[in-house]
């Protein structure tokens, strides 16, 4: 989104949006995944099968969806006095729609909230997975970061 100077121009951000660009999620990005999560689901694994299966091809976990949400959102944020982001957590995250192999997703972020904490600033912001040609996106969650600041 954009560099802040200080937490009341972040503050004043909320309601702000960015979109991210496209990112692929090809059949070796889902491997990869499967194997690093141990999920080897058929539906994601097996092209064969998944052919035949209620989607038609193999799609991607919605985990992995989620997963890239520091490739789609890099760099969204800056704040002077910030040490560091940390992930704070999620809240409300669901997979409406599911992601076919060879897809491609972005990300549209929306600063929500900016509340000052004793730790730092807590930043609440809404995201959406966007599927390239679907009517339902991918993903959807509020994403909560908080800026440890000096």
């Amino acid at each position: 989104m954009a560099h802040f100077r200080s937490v009341q121009e972040l503050e004043a951000a909320v309601g702000q949006a960015e979109t991210s660009e496209w990112i692929t999620i090809d059949q070796d990005r889902i491997n990869r995944f499967s194997g690093a999560t141990d999920d080897h689901q058929w539906i994601h694994t097996d092209p064969e099968r998944a052919a035949a299966g209620p989607f038609g091809s193999t799609i991607a976990h919605g985990f992995l969806v989620l997963s890239l949400l520091p490739a789609l959102t890099a760099g969204r944020i800056s704040l002077d006095g910030a040490v560091m982001g940390i992930n704070y957590g999620l809240d409300r995250v669901r997979f409406p729609h599911p992601v076919p192999v060879n897809s491609r997703v972005r990300a549209v972020s929306r600063l929500a909230k900016a509340e000052t904490t004793g730790q730092g600033i807590r930043v609440v912001t809404g995201i959406t997975i966007e599927l390239e040609g679907a009517d339902k996106p991918a993903a959807v969650a509020e994403w909560i970061t908080l800026y440890v600041l000096a």
